[in-house]
């Protein structure tokens, strides 16, 4: 059996603290047993996760509250996870300047950075983009909602990263929609992100 594809661990470790900020911190211990990684509590990992194990939490959580609120504590992950990438990983020098370029530009630029980076956080599924705006993201074979089926799109995750990272660093005035989501059927998670 080959190695498993990895994915980030922001895709775990934010999740507990986006549950205690939208009022379920009791679930936590309910969705990392229903995932069978409770020891990720105590010992959150700190290097890539097994992306299968990271969409089990994923899927439990979705499981194991209604859906709104699971969107909320997964959009709320997400925007953790930018939070963390910006403070941790993208230079400030960088994100200056991105701050000071035409918004086109600047969406040029941040959506190489992703695509560079584009395994931390699609794992074994395949990134591309379109130019815009609306710029068009998309995940085909997304391991985070693999095997799911829902009447409407389950990726707030990815959704509320990529919101948080073009608002900060492109236009305040970002929208960004899932209109496209493999757990509903559709060939491949679809992001549009517009600022015009």
């Amino acid at each position: 059996m080959g190695q498993a594809a990895t994915i980030g661990p922001n895709a775990v470790i934010q999740l507990v603290p986006a549950l205690t900020r939208k009022g379920f911190d009791g679930m936590a211990p309910q969705v990392f047993a229903g995932a069978g990684v409770t020891g990720w509590l105590a010992d959150p990992p700190a290097a890539m996760v097994d992306e299968r194990l990271a969409a089990g939490l994923h899927r439990a959580l979705r499981a194991g509250l209604p859906p709104g609120q699971a969107s909320l504590v997964l959009a709320e992950a997400g925007r953790l996870t930018a939070d963390y990438l910006l403070a941790a990983r993208i230079p400030g020098p960088a994100q200056a300047i991105l701050k000071l370029l035409p918004a086109s530009l600047s969406a040029s630029l941040l959506v190489g950075a992703i695509r560079a980076h584009a395994w931390t956080f699609a794992g074994s599924g395949r990134f591309s983009a379109r130019g815009g705006p609306p710029l068009l993201l998309e995940i085909r074979n997304n391991p985070l909602c693999a095997g799911e089926h829902a009447p409407a799109p389950v990726c707030s995750w990815h959704a509320a990263v990529f919101r948080r990272l073009f608002e900060v660093l492109v236009s305040h005035d970002v929208r960004v929609d899932e209109t496209g989501c493999e757990a509903c059927g559709d060939p491949a998670c679809r992001f549009s992100i517009d600022w015009s």
